[in-house]
């Protein structure tokens, strides 16, 4: 698949902050690829260069082939629904809706309006009365309505319930399947949104540890439990992220290429063997020195305004 966004030993520097710290990878067409890491990674940061809002100190990144900044061409094809999504203050929801119809070429006024209801936002009401709630909910509408072939969804959910949001993932599965499109959901509920994602960027302290897709990720990471003894020789095969004592037993987990044989090679050692989830891989491999790809240590120190 085509190469939706192409990012080129990129760097951001705020002073003595570096926000991004070379990094390089794509983005291929019609994925929805889930942009993890702690606060400060840098993840914001980088989504605001792709969408011409910030610039880079150096690197270069290309998106649909071109550089963003003044481009109507790349610029009309993206949607950025992020956390602290303002708009003027005198517009009225149905005012944002055809706003949206206006600044994004594929709107779906019919889509638009159903969401509206599923969502049970006031059409007439004024954006600044809106609940917190509401507000992330008239961006999802934006964000799914605009259906924009690159959309960027900058953990859109703060002041959702858990009903509010599983209507999100719902009608974004949905609609992705039957319209597919490049989608970059940017989040800390990973658990949530695990079985979404299919290709993982995972950023830390401006550096990228991760670059892979979803499923063989989960492949490369497991947990063991059972003697110490036996976990030690599990966890020669690959790179132990963590551990727990107990007594005598251990619970360790261990990022390697383990193959199929892996439950069979546990089970001779007397362990039990099972798959990390996302959520679990991504907190053991920003917490873990030995979670760092090679040379990912160092980043200089970042803060939540600077460096998201």
């Amino acid at each position: 698949m085509s190469p939706v966004v192409t990012v080129t030993d990129l760097t951001k520097r705020y002073r003595d902050v570096t926000a991004l710290d070379g990094i390089s990878f794509s983005l291929t067409e019609n994925r929805i690829h889930g942009l993890l890491g702690r606060n400060g990674a840098g993840k914001t940061t980088l989504m605001q260069i792709l969408t011409a809002q910030n610039f880079a100190t150096s690197g270069d990144v290309a998106v649909f082939g071109q550089h963003p900044y003044e481009n109507e061409r790349v610029l009309s094809r993206i949607s950025f629904i992020k956390e602290s999504q303002t708009y003027p203050s005198n517009l009225r929801v149905s005012h944002v809706l055809r706003a949206g119809g206006l600044v994004h070429p594929g709107w779906d006024e019919e889509f638009a309006q159903r969401l509206i209801d599923v969502f049970q936002l006031p059409r007439q009401r004024n954006v600044r009365k809106l609940s917190r709630g509401m507000l992330s909910s008239l961006g999802i509408v934006v964000g799914l309505a605009s259906r924009a072939p690159l959309t960027f969804f900058d953990e859109p959910y703060l002041g959702l319930d858990a009903v509010a949001r599983q209507l999100f993932y719902d009608h974004l599965l949905a609609d992705y399947t039957e319209h597919p499109r490049t989608i970059v959901l940017s989040t800390h509920l990973i658990d949530e949104v695990s079985d979404l994602i299919e290709h993982v960027l995972l950023m830390d302290r401006g550096r990228l540890l991760l670059d892979v897709e979803a499923e063989a990720l989960r492949g490369q990471v497991v947990t063991v439990s059972g003697p110490v003894a036996a976990v030690d020789e599990f966890a020669r095969t690959g790179a132990e992220l963590h551990r727990v004592l107990l007594g005598g037993t251990a619970r360790a987990t261990v990022r390697g290429d383990f193959g199929p044989a892996a439950p069979d090679r546990a089970r001779s050692l007397g362990l039990d063997l099972e798959a990390s989830s996302l959520q679990d891989i991504v907190v053991r491999l920003t917490t873990s020195k030995t979670g760092h790809a090679p040379g990912a240590g160092g980043a200089g120190a970042t803060n939540e305004e600077a460096a998201r």
